[in-house]
């Protein structure tokens, strides 16, 4: 057997792989970007399916005969069968390729092509004419940058709402747990810790909101512009007809009555959406943060709560743990906020009629979602499911704290209660020492003003 064919496009004879299923296009590309990641596959599957909705919208249109428009779909059919370690063999091209994304379009063309070939070899089915027949890379390529991207929301939301509810759990059972506040990394006025918690669920509920609002500008497909946006070579109709299909295969309400002077240019609905992302992973790096820092010790920091042992934390130091759950979705926020500049300045290239930082742009867009969705069930499920309160900690660092002086501030005066906090500081003395010795307070009046669960207003979950 030989090693090698020949196959020519118009640029001239191109060996090919003897094996593969690709062509000529598809090897210059291989030869020519030979760095970065590989193309997502789950582009490559969304290219898939709008060829297959396109095969079915020409046949449809009588623009394609039914011979031809069914061995593509049946083609197509088994492409999409296949695993993810058996369909990347034949779609080898990296992300780092002609900004419109044509090569991994015609690297789809081409092996739908040679698919066909292989299933019947009597019927000539050519990339270009048939299985792209009403298409270009201009509209097919942002039109599955669309659609992947509310794939990978859809994985997103249900990681969120996981966190979400896992929070809630410990919210509800620490709500009457009192403890030091901190502003400015200083002492603060008491609260509980589910109080805190409370915080953190209403920021994930927001970023939830975001997502679930922004997402459906993603619904807007592209698809019908063809090279410029004018529809050139497209059947009347059948822009239409595909994003029906892809309504049916993604189940989502996607459309093709958009402006696809737009579509083939701008890519703000994506920009827009991983903005969310960003607000997503912002407030994930806080929470994280802040679980981290209140589990730090567990003797020489601040010892508030205990952090499941998931692993060892240290090859030297024995019994050391660390919050690694805490460390892994910090870092993907960090690559997210990275991500994001690479979004926003994608897509501001928009020159004339098409953006030509499209690969790019949904490769970022892509990291983005998936490793937020790792990281915050991971978070959730190694972390939050198994985070306990030291409650002796707390009561320690609440009954030294000096800023629950503010409960005597509408009964003394802010002035005096000021010094009383003061004198305290500097004799190392509690709070009440102080305050008895000020003569400004009895115990009696003490402690009925000094009650640090009354200071909370548990009853208030606002």
């Amino acid at each position: 057997m030989p090693e090698f064919r020949t196959e020519s496009d118009t640029l001239g004879p191109v060996q090919i792989p003897v094996s593969a299923l690709w062509g000529p296009q598809t090897e210059r590309s291989r030869n020519n970007f030979p760095t970065g990641q590989f193309m997502p596959l789950a582009i490559i599957r969304a290219l898939l399916n709008i060829k297959k909705a396109a095969a079915q919208a020409n046949m449809e249109s009588n623009q394609i005969s039914e011979e031809k428009g069914n061995l593509i779909v049946k083609a197509i059919d088994e492409l999409l069968a296949l695993s993810d370690e058996d369909l990347r063999k034949d779609f080898p091209l990296k992300v780092y390729q002609t900004g419109s994304g044509t090569q991994t379009n015609m690297n789809t063309n081409e092996v739908v092509a040679n698919k066909c070939k292989q299933l019947n070899p009597n019927v000539e089915i050519l990339p270009n004419d048939d299985v792209n027949k009403g298409q270009s890379s201009n509209d097919t390529f942002p039109t599955a940058m669309n659609i992947v991207a509310v794939e990978a929301i859809d994985k997103l939301e249900p990681a969120v709402q996981h966190l979400i509810d896992e929070l809630k759990v410990k919210q509800e059972k620490y709500w009457h747990t009192v403890k030091v506040g901190r502003t400015h990394l200083q002492d603060a006025t008491p609260l509980t810790f589910g109080q805190e918690i409370s915080g953190y669920v209403s920021a994930l509920e927001h970023d939830l909101n975001y997502l679930k609002t922004l997402t459906p500008t993603l619904l807007e497909l592209a698809i019908g512009g063809t090279a410029v946006g004018t529809g050139l070579n497209a059947a009347p109709g059948m822009p239409e007809k595909i994003a029906e299909k892809m309504s049916a295969v993604y189940g989502h309400q996607f459309t093709a009555k958009t402006n696809k002077f737009y579509g083939l240019s701008h890519h703000s609905g994506l920009d827009v959406v991983h903005g969310a992302l960003k607000s997503l992973a912002a407030d994930m790096f806080k929470i994280a943060q802040d679980i981290r820092f209140l589990a730090s010790g567990p003797r020489a920091g601040y010892g508030e709560l205990n952090i499941p042992a998931n692993e060892p934390g240290s090859s030297i130091m024995p019994g050391k743990v660390n919050p690694t759950q805490a460390e892994a979705v910090t870092m993907a926020a960090m690559r997210v906020f990275g991500n994001d500049v690479v979004v926003g300045m994608s897509s501001s290239q928009g020159n004339f009629e098409m953006n030509v930082f499209k690969p790019v742009l949904i490769d970022a867009f892509l990291e983005s979602a998936d490793l937020l969705t790792g990281t915050i069930k991971g978070f959730a499920d190694k972390m939050i499911h198994g985070l306990t309160v030291n409650e002796d900690r707390m009561k320690e660092l609440l009954d030294n704290s000096l800023m629950t002086v503010t409960a005597l501030s509408p009964h003394i005066g802010y002035h005096d209660s000021a010094k009383i906090a003061q004198a305290a500081d500097k004799a190392g003395s509690t709070l009440k020492e102080a305050a008895l010795q000020s003569g400004k307070v009895t115990e009696e009046q003490y402690d009925e003003w000094m009650d640090m669960l009354k200071m909370t207003n548990v009853d208030r979950k606002d």
